[in-house]
C-alpha cells in the first residue's frame, strides 16, 4: 500500500501523511508534530526489522505454528523472547553509540483514514523517496523523519579510517525494504548524478544528505601536505577532508550546514570563536 503523503510550506517543510485504515508509519522520536484522533500512537525501542512494525502473513503464521508446538519449539518459549530482546537491545545500543534517538513512535488509523504530520529539526527541505526492495538508500543521521512500517531503518558505520577523516560520514542511516520514507536537511536540496560529472564529485562533509546504494562514499584530503594544501586548509574554511561521491546513481545535497548554521548563531550572539580564518583554526564549542 503505497504511502500518501504531501510536503508543504517553503523555509520550513513538513510532510502531512494520510493513513489509509490499519496502515502504519513511524518516525523518530522528537519529528512528530500532530495527528487526528482516530490514529493511534505508541513508543517503541524496536524498529520495524524487530518486530516494530506491521507483521507479515508469513511471520504471523509462524509465530502461531510456535505457539501451537509450545514452549519447546524453535521459534517460541523463553528461547523466542530472548532473541527478541536481544535483537532490540542490539538495535538500540547502534542507534545510541550512532546518537541517534533510542526509540520510534508508531502510528496507525483506525476507524477510517487519519492524518499524521511530521517535520524535521532544521530549516529546510524534505524529500520523500521510494523504495523498491532493489536499492537500499543511505542518509547522513539525524535525516529521518518518517517512514512506512514495510521500510526497515538500520545503522550503517563507514570504514574507521573514512569516518574519523569525514566526521559527518563515520555514521550513516540505511533504508531497505519497499514502500517511501521521508527524510529532512537544511538548507535547499539538489539532486545529481555523479555520472554526469565525469563519475564523481566531491562535496563539503557536510552537505551530503543521502545517496542510493551503488554510489561509493569516501573522505579524501584537501591537497597535499604543500604550501596549497596549507591554505585549503586554513582559509578554505572545509578543514582537511572533502567528501567523495562516486559511481552511477541519485544523490541528494543540502546547501546550508549545521556547522555553518551554528557558527552564524554564535556570531550572532557575539560568541563567534572561529577567527578570521575558520578551516583549521576553527574552535567550534560544543
Amino acid at each position: 500500500m503505497t504511502l500518501q503523503q504531501e510536503i508543504v510550506g517553503t523555509a520550513m517543510q513538513m510532510a502531512v501523511v494520510s493513513l489509509q485504515p490499519g496502515q502504519t508509519v513511524y518516525c523518530e522520536a522528537g519529528k512528530f508534530l500532530f495527528k487526528t484522533a482516530n490514529v493511534t500512537m505508541e513508543t517503541r525501542l524496536s524498529g520495524p526489522s524487530g518486530g516494530g512494525g506491521q507483521p507479515q502473513a508469513g511471520a504471523a503464521s509462524a509465530a502461531s505454528a510456535a505457539g501451537a508446538g509450545g514452549a519447546g519449539g524453535p521459534g517460541g518459549g523463553m528461547g523466542g523472547m530472548l532473541r527478541q530482546a536481544m535483537g532490540t537491545a542490539m538495535q538500540v545500543g547502534q542507534r545510541a553509540l550512532a546518537g541517534e534517538s533510542l526509540a520510534f513512535q508508531y502510528f496507525t488509523s483506525t476507524g477510517g483514514e487519519g492524518t499524521v504530520g511530521f517535520a524535521g529539526v532544521l530549516p529546510g527541505e524534505m524529500r520523500a523517496l521510494e523504495l523498491d526492495g532493489t536499492r537500499a538508500w543511505f542518509a547522513e543521521k539525524d535525516a529521518f523523519v518518517a517512514a512506512e512500517s514495510t521500510v526497515e531503518f538500520g545503522i550503517a558505520f563507514q570504514g574507521g579510517r573514512t569516518g574519523r577523516s569525514g566526521g559527518e560520514g563515520f555514521v550513516l542511516e540505511k533504508f531497505t525494504g519497499r514502500g517511501t520514507v521521508i527524510i529532512a536537511g537544511a538548507g535547499n536540496f539538489i539532486d545529481l548524478n555523479p555520472a554526469d560529472f565525469g563519475g564523481r564529485v566531491d562535496v563539503d562533509t557536510g552537505c551530503v544528505v543521502a545517496f542510493e546504494e551503488g554510489i561509493r562514499y569516501g573522505v579524501q584530503r584537501v591537497g597535499g601536505l604543500n604550501r596549497q594544501g596549507v591554505m585549503n586548509a586554513v582559509f578554505g574554511g572545509e578543514g582537511l577532508s572533502l567528501a567523495t561521491l562516486e559511481g552511477n546513481g541519485r544523490v541528494i545535497l543540502q546547501s546550508l550546514t549545521i556547522e555553518s548554521l551554528a557558527n552564524a548563531l554564535r556570531k550572532a550572539q557575539g560568541g563567534d570563536k572561529q577567527g578570521p580564518t575558520g578551516g583549521l583554526f576553527s574552535t567550534n564549542a560544543g
